[in-house]
């Protein structure tokens, strides 16, 4: 999906009238509980189904990240595993109800109101918050790209 995003974003400029050398940068994150991938909830019903799965439980969190060029497409997943505590029924309806994960895979945000619920988190913190920061300066860099410190 990072890749089918960064190919757009690329294909959007040049029809725009981008000239010259271009760069885009795309990422797509999912969470993984077992073997189900839990994508954004459809509804609120659906964002307490995942949030009573990931209740006491570890998962995954899988961000690919894609840099993409006119002459070349640098991409990987990051990989984060996360472990919520066990939500009380008050504490889950509090966080379904807030909205603060509608639009987030896994029906949570880690910068939002369910960090507080977060247990342990085992790799980057950035990727579960959306972008792997770390590798995405080393697809960057590889792509060609000055850093501003280098």
């Amino acid at each position: 999906m990072a890749r089918e995003k960064a190919a757009a974003g690329l294909e959007s400029w040049r029809k725009r009238g981008g000239q010259g050398p271009a760069v885009a940068l795309a990422a797509d994150t999912v969470v993984v509980f077992g073997e189900e991938v839990l994508e954004k909830p459809r509804d609120r019903a659906d964002a307490e189904r995942m949030l009573r799965l990931l209740s006491g439980a570890e998962h995954r969190v899988i961000t690919g990240v894609c840099v993409a060029t006119d002459g070349e497409v640098r991409s990987r997943a990051v990989v984060t595993g996360v472990r919520f505590t066990d939500l009380s029924d008050a504490a889950l309806r509090w966080l379904v109800e807030s909205g603060d994960g509608d639009d987030k895979a896994g029906a949570y945000a880690v910068q939002g109101l369910a960090g507080a619920f977060v247990e342990r988190v085992d790799g980057s913190f950035s990727n579960v918050v959306g972008l792997p920061l770390t590798e995405t300066l080393q697809l960057l860099a590889g792509a060609g790209l000055r850093m501003p410190w280098g």
